[in-house]
C-alpha cells in the first residue's frame, strides 16, 4: 500500500511538532505552475472543514480530526496551513507566502454524536484523497454521499439493541442463568425499552440531553423498586445496573481522557463537561426513584452484589451480546462487526482471568483496555479505517454500571463515605479504560510505524495545548 494511505502516522509527527519547526519533507515547491490559485485554495479549504466537522460530529478524537484535515490539505497543496479542533469548532489557517494575506475559515459542530459507518468511510475518502485519486470536486460530491447515506440499521433495531444490552448487562452483573435470572433479563430489556421510547418523546420537544437521560433512566428504577417487594427473591438492583449500561457516556470518556493525553485540554475539558452533565441526568433518574423506594423498604443492595465470575461461559457470552447491541447503537458498519466481538472476548476473557488470579479490579480494567486497545489499532491499520469502531463498544463490558449503582445507593442511605468511594472506583476505572486504550494505540503507531515516517520527525514532535 502507497505511503500515503497511512496518512495518521504521517501526519501526527507534524502536529505534535511546533508550527515553526514542522519538517517540509516530501513537500514540493509551491510556486509556478504547481501553486494553487485563490477558487482552488478556497475549494480546499471548504473540504477541509466539511471533513473536520463530520470526523469531529461522528465522535473522532481531535488528534485525529487535525490530523485528517492537514492529510487533505497538504494533498491538495494548501500549504503552509495549520488546522485548529475544539470540541464543537474546527478551523483551519492558511497563509499564500511570507506577503500574502491570511486565510482563516472555520465551521461549528453542534450534537457530535457516536456514528462509526459515517466515521469509516470518511475515514476511507480521506485515504483515497491522500493517495492522489481524486480531485477536489470529486472529493465535494463524494463528501456530500457520506454525509447523506450512512445509516446501516433501522429504528426497531436500534431500539431492540437499547433493550437487549440492558439484558446483557443484567445477565453479565449477574452471572446467573436460572428461571429467575431469565426473568430479571427480560426486565431489563422492556424497562430500557421503554425508557429508550420515553427519551425520544422528550428529546421530540427539543430539551437539552439532560433531559432526556433523566427520563430514560427512570423506567429501570422503578421496576427494580417494584421487583425489591416480592417474595421471589428477585434482584431489582441487577435490573437498575442494565439500565446504567445502557445510558453510560462510554466513547465521550475514552475520547476526553485521549484528547486530554494528546494535548488537546480544552477539548478534554468540553467533553469531560459533557459527560457529567450525562452522568447527573442519569444520576437524577436514578436517584430520585431511589430514594422514594428506600425510604419505604426496598432493600436494593444486599441483593445485587455482582457475582464475579460465578458463571463464566454465560458471563462471557453476556459480554459479546452487549458489545454487539452497543456497536448497532454506535451504527457500527456490518462487516467490522465480527472484529469488533473478537476483541471484545479477549478483553473481557483477560480482564476475568486477572480478576480471578486475585488482581486488583482496576489494573485487570486497565491492561484488558491496553489489549483492546493494541488489537483494535491492528484491525483498523488491516482494514485502513478509524480504531474508534473497533474499540469503544469492545470496551462495554468493562465499563463500571454496577460501580457507579452501589455508590449512588450508597448516598441514598445516608453513607456519604461508602458513596464517595464507590464514586471514585468507578471514575479510576473509567480513567483506565481509556488510558488503556490510548497506550495501546501508542505502542501500535511507535512499533508498526508506517512507511515513509522520518525518525527525525518523531524525535522533535512536541504538543498542542488546546
Amino acid at each position: 500500500m502507497d505511503a500515503a494511505a497511512h496518512w495518521p502516522d504521517l501526519m501526527l509527527p507534524l502536529l505534535r511538532t511546533p508550527t515553526t519547526a514542522r519538517p517540509l519533507v516530501g513537500d514540493r515547491a509551491v510556486t509556478g505552475a504547481d501553486e494553487p490559485g485563490p477558487a482552488e485554495v478556497a475549494a480546499v479549504l471548504d473540504l477541509v472543514l466539511l471533513v473536520g466537522e463530520l470526523m469531529l460530529a461522528c465522535g473522532e478524537a481531535a488528534e485525529d480530526v487535525e490530523a485528517a484535515m492537514l492529510a487533505v490539505a497538504r494533498t491538495y497543496r494548501a500549504r503552509p496551513c495549520d488546522p485548529q479542533v475544539t470540541f464543537t469548532r474546527v478551523a483551519i489557517s492558511y497563509q499564500h507566502g511570507p506577503g500574502g494575506p491570511p486565510v482563516t475559515a472555520e465551521r461549528s459542530v453542534h450534537h457530535p454524536a457516536g456514528d462509526y459507518a459515517r466515521l469509516a468511510a470518511l475515514f476511507r475518502l480521506v485515504t483515497e484523497i491522500t493517495v492522489g485519486g481524486l480531485r477536489v470536486n470529486d472529493a465535494h460530491h463524494r463528501l456530500r454521499a457520506v454525509r447523506r447515506h450512512c445509516r446501516r440499521y433501522p429504528g426497531w433495531a436500534l431500539v431492540l439493541s437499547c433493550g437487549l444490552l440492558a439484558g446483557a448487562a443484567a445477565m453479565l452483573v449477574g452471572g446467573r442463568a436460572d428461571a429467575r435470572a431469565w426473568l430479571v433479563f427480560v426486565s431489563a430489556v422492556v424497562t430500557a425499552m421503554a425508557g429508550d421510547r420515553l427519551s425520544e418523546l422528550v428529546g421530540r420537544h427539543d430539551l437539552p440531553n439532560f433531559y432526556r437521560i433523566a427520563t430514560a433512566a427512570t423506567p429501570a428504577a422503578v421496576v427494580g423498586i417494584l421487583m425489591s417487594f416480592n417474595q421471589l427473591h428477585l434482584r431489582g438492583s441487577v435490573v437498575i445496573i442494565g439500565g446504567l449500561y445502557a445510558l453510560l457516556p462510554g466513547w465521550p470518556m475514552v475520547a476526553a481522557v485521549q484528547d486530554g493525553l494528546a494535548g488537546f485540554y480544552l477539548t478534554a475539558a468540553a467533553r469531560l463537561l459533557e459527560v457529567l452533565y450525562l452522568m447527573a441526568g442519569v444520576v437524577v433518574g436514578v436517584m430520585t426513584v431511589l430514594y422514594v423506594g428506600v425510604n419505604n423498604g426496598a432493600d436494593l443492595a444486599a441483593q445485587g452484589v455482582p457475582a464475579s465470575s460465578s458463571n463464566p461461559p454465560l458471563q462471557l457470552a453476556a459480554a459479546i451480546l452487549l458489545t454487539l447491541t452497543f456497536a448497532v447503537l454506535l451504527n457500527t458498519e456490518p462487516g467490522t462487526l465480527p472484529g469488533v466481538l473478537v476483541n471484545s472476548g479477549a478483553g473481557w476473557t483477560t480482564y476475568a482471568v486477572l480478576v480471578d488470579a486475585g488482581g486488583e479490579p482496576i489494573m485487570a480494567t486497565g491492561l484488558a483496555a491496553v489489549l483492546v486497545g493494541l488489537s483494535g489499532q491492528l484491525m483498523a491499520r488491516y482494514r485502513g479505517s478509524s480504531a474508534l469502531p473497533f474499540v469503544t463498544a469492545a470496551l462495554g463490558p468493562l465499563l463500571p454500571g454496577s460501580l457507579l449503582y452501589f455508590g449512588l445507593v450508597a448516598f441514598v442511605r445516608g453513607e456519604p463515605e461508602t458513596g464517595l468511594s464507590g464514586l471514585g472506583r468507578a471514575t479510576a476505572t473509567a480513567m483506565a479504560l481509556a488510558i488503556g486504550v490510548n497506550l495501546g494505540r501508542e505502542v501500535a503507531r511507535l512499533f508498526l510505524p508506517a512507511p515513509g515516517v522520518a525518525p527525525a520527525a518523531r524525535r522533535r514532535r512536541g504538543r498542542h495545548r488546546r
